[in-house]
C-alpha cells in the first residue's frame, strides 16, 4: 500500500550509510543520487533521504490502482473537510505517468495518493 517514504535527516552521509547497510539484505541499494537520495530493489524505488531537520514533516505516499481512484480519494478528502495540499495532476518531471494528489494529515504531514499507470 505504501508507494514511497521520504525522510529528512541532519546528517545525510551518515543516513545514506545506515540505510545502505541495513537495506542491502532486502535487496535495496542507492539508485538515485540527486538532491534526494533514493533506495530501491531494482523493481521499486521507495525510500528517499533528504537533508533537513527531522520532524513530523514526513511525506509518504499510498499507491492507487488507477487515476480515477486518486481523484476519488481527493474528492472524498475535500468533501470531508480535510486539508488539501495539491489537486491530482500529472508530474511528468518524475515520470510520464506519475499522477498524484496531496492532502495534509492533522499533524501537517504530506500524504500523497499516487498512480503510476497510464491514463
Amino acid at each position: 500500500m505504501i508507494d514511497h517514504l521520504e525522510l529528512r535527516t541532519r546528517d545525510l552521509a551518515a543516513s545514506i550509510c545506515f540505510y545502505a547497510d541495513l537495506l542491502a539484505p532486502l535487496g535495496y541499494a542507492q539508485r538515485v543520487d540527486g538532491p534526494a537520495k533514493g533506495f530501491g530493489d531494482g523493481v521499486s524505488l521507495d525510500v528517499f533521504l533528504v537533508e533537513g531537520e527531522p520532524s513530523a514533516n514526513v511525506h509518504f505516499a499510498f499507491r492507487a490502482p488507477d487515476r480515477a481512484t486518486v481523484d476519488r480519494i481527493y474528492a472524498l478528502g475535500r468533501e470531508a473537510g480535510h486539508r488539501i495540499d495539491r489537486a491530482p495532476a500529472l508530474a511528468p518531471h518524475i515520470h510520464p505517468n506519475y499522477y498524484a494528489g496531496y492532502l495534509r494529515d492533522p499533524d501537517d504531514r504530506l500524504v500523497e495518493f499516487v498512480c503510476h499507470e497510464p491514463g
